[in-house]
């Protein structure tokens, strides 16, 4: 039977044109088609990465990788050993390949979606004779209606073929399928879930429901703001520690059955909240008493505002301006991978914002009460960034803090780690990094014993990533290790329409800051920013409009023109009668100036501006800091 198979599949291949002697496949996406193929299958993706990882698990070190295609055979993730990756690679088996018999002849993954059948093709069965070296099993993935959409296959040498294998592949197979059935499941509760939310939360009244044994189970937003405490601190309290008279309201409750309305204190942050507060029972089907919701509201004469947040506010999806359509279509994009466990690549110009969407995505994930922990990896010198990563052992070297310090990976633990200027990491750490991400454990530099940790990676950079994988500055395995979720920022150039919207938020911002009053730009000097080309992006609008506040009065000269953004203050049209003075500024106004201009010359480029500074860029970092020049 598997003969006949093997058979009608090569007369296919010679049918579709593919010659024994092709290298590689006929059809491999790039760029912005690979990402819309990734965006289109990102659940796959995401709910398969975890079981793809377990069934490598059982393969490790033994010269396999697996291999996840879409319902078309394009490859969607790979994973496995260096020492083979390194030959699929030099097959251009990367994301983006397509394995289906018309682009590249016989083998597991097209087989499998030609035939809708599990498939072991190895040795010369294979079509093409360069793949004569590996056995394949593949195993065709459907979702729960049925329909193909994609392979699972786990190739290596051919030497190695086992019939067991295509049993393992099968088994990972039914768990993906059985994940998306869950999946599924869950996004209908989920949507049940939020549309109770969305009503309970719509009320003008505190909601919480209490479990038979007296513990808080669940409390609505308004709630939540009338006691200053979010639903994670409140979840699971026992009652009698949020109503402060609760065994006297308990028992009153048992007396009246049905329904009691009561007055009575919450005590929170050491204070008395007077509230007004009504019991309600909760009965199963058996009419037996379940619990019950209380319904409260603050007694009128008291006004209570919302607590000062205690951490730091980091940015969130509700906070990013824009209303250019392709802006908003990458925004809603990275709100639908924001919960996923895959690593995300952010790329994207200096200064359009990449720092902003990684802390948004944090912050709508299940791990924002968790820690986000920043990394900027062309800051950090080459000989310290290994110990700032995976921390160092007491003695590690020269210098070392006793007891040690813990790196990022450790405080990033359960959280997310943000790798900034990605593309400027060293080659040596690149390789470091790569072993952490498949293994998940790290030894500190020093160190003898090993540490697991569970990071979710978000990396960012302003280097075509792939160019610089050509140019052997950048490892591929780890290119396609982290591009797993792409993200690609516009520059302020392809989001004009924004501008404004940007101009007016600055100048709010900045007013206030700065104790200045705000004031609005003429038409004249909104049509030069406007046509302004913006090397710099967002953060050089935002320290123009910063300069622009602060020189307000220079503004309202009817003299007053600009040539450039670059130059808006430090240059006037002939004629213009600014006030001699004006040019007289203390020695570190004009340095925080000049190192300003350089900034948005090379396009807030560190490596670049420190260049033409004269400075080192360690020197640079601190007089940003130092001036609160943002990066």
């Amino acid at each position: 039977m598997k003969k006949d198979t093997i058979i009608q599949s090569h007369d296919r291949s010679k049918a579709f044109g593919i010659h024994t002697r092709q290298t590689f496949s006929s059809k491999i996406l790039k760029e912005e088609a690979l990402e819309k193929v990734l965006q289109k299958n990102k659940l796959l993706i995401a709910l398969s990465e975890p079981i793809i990882n377990n069934l490598y698990n059982f393969v490790k070190g033994s010269g396999f990788f697996g291999i996840l295609t879409d319902a078309n055979g394009c490859i969607l993730n790979i994973m496995g050993d260096e020492n083979v990756l390194e030959i699929a690679f030099n097959l251009d088996m990367v994301p983006g390949a397509y394995m289906s018999e018309q682009h590249i002849g016989t083998n597991a993954m097209g087989t499998a979606l030609w035939e809708k059948n599990p498939v072991q093709i190895s040795g010369e069965e294979h079509f093409v004779k360069v793949y004569h070296r590996w056995t394949c099993s593949a195993a065709p993935i459907q979702d729960p209606k049925g329909n193909i959409i994609g392979t699972l296959n786990l190739t290596g040498f051919s030497n190695l073929v086992h019939s067991h294998t295509l049993g393992m592949v099968v088994s990972a197979v039914q768990s993906i399928e059985l994940a998306l059935k869950h999946q599924q499941i869950k996004d209908k509760l989920l949507w049940s879930r939020q549309y109770a939310d969305t009503v309970i939360d719509s009320i003008p009244k505190g909601i919480l429901t209490v479990s038979p044994r007296g513990f808080i189970k669940s409390i609505n937003r308004k709630g939540q703001k009338i006691v200053g405490a979010s639903k994670e601190t409140l979840i699971g309290l026992p009652i009698e520690e949020f109503f402060t008279d609760w065994p006297k309201i308990k028992t009153s409750f048992s007396d009246h059955k049905f329904h009691l309305k009561s007055r009575t204190y919450i005590q929170q942050d050491h204070q008395s909240l007077e509230i007004t507060l009504e019991l309600y029972p909760i009965f199963d089907a058996r009419e037996k008493e379940k619990g019950m919701i209380c319904i409260f509201s603050e007694v009128p004469r008291i006004s209570r505002e919302e607590q000062a947040a205690v951490h730091h506010k980091m940015y969130t999806f509700d906070k990013i301006i824009g209303r250019n359509k392709k802006f908003l279509n990458t925004l809603e994009y990275a709100k639908q991978i924001a919960n996923s466990p895959s690593t995300v690549l952010i790329s994207g110009e200096s200064g359009t914002g990449k720092e902003v969407f990684a802390q948004s995505i944090h912050q709508a994930s299940d791990r924002q009460n968790q820690p986000f922990i920043p990394l900027n990896c062309g800051a950090i010198p080459k000989d310290l960034i290994e110990s700032e990563l995976f921390g160092y052992e007491e003695g590690a070297f020269t210098g070392a803090r006793k007891g040690g310090n813990k790196g990022k990976f450790e405080l990033a633990h359960k959280g997310t780690l943000f790798l900034d200027e990605i593309g400027e990491m060293p080659l040596f750490m690149q390789t470091n990094l790569l072993r952490v991400l498949e293994e998940r454990e790290f030894y500190r530099v020093g160190g003898e014993k090993k540490i697991p940790v569970d990071v979710r990676i978000i990396a960012a950079t302003n280097k075509d990533l792939r160019s610089e994988v050509e140019k052997g500055n950048f490892r591929k395995d780890l290119y396609y290790r982290i591009n797993v979720l792409p993200l690609s920022l516009a520059p302020l150039r392809q989001r004009k329409d924004d501008i404004p919207l940007f101009i007016d938020y600055f100048m709010t911002t900045k007013s206030l800051k700065l104790g200045k009053e705000s004031f609005s730009l003429s038409k004249e000097k909104l049509e030069e920013l406007f046509h302004y080309h913006w090397p710099g992006n967002i953060r050089e609008l935002e320290n123009m409009v910063e300069q622009l506040v602060n020189a307000q009065s220079t503004l309202r000269d009817p003299q007053f023109s600009t040539r450039s953004a670059g130059d808006f203050l430090t240059s006037q049209e002939p004629g213009s009668s600014m006030d001699s003075k004006a040019l007289l500024k203390p020695l570190t106004m004009v340095e925080k100036d000049h190192i300003i201009q350089v900034l948005t010359h090379c396009s807030h480029n560190i490596t670049a501006s420190a260049k033409v500074l004269g400075l080192g860029r360690n020197t640079l970092y601190r007089k940003m800091d130092k001036y609160q020049i943002p990066y």
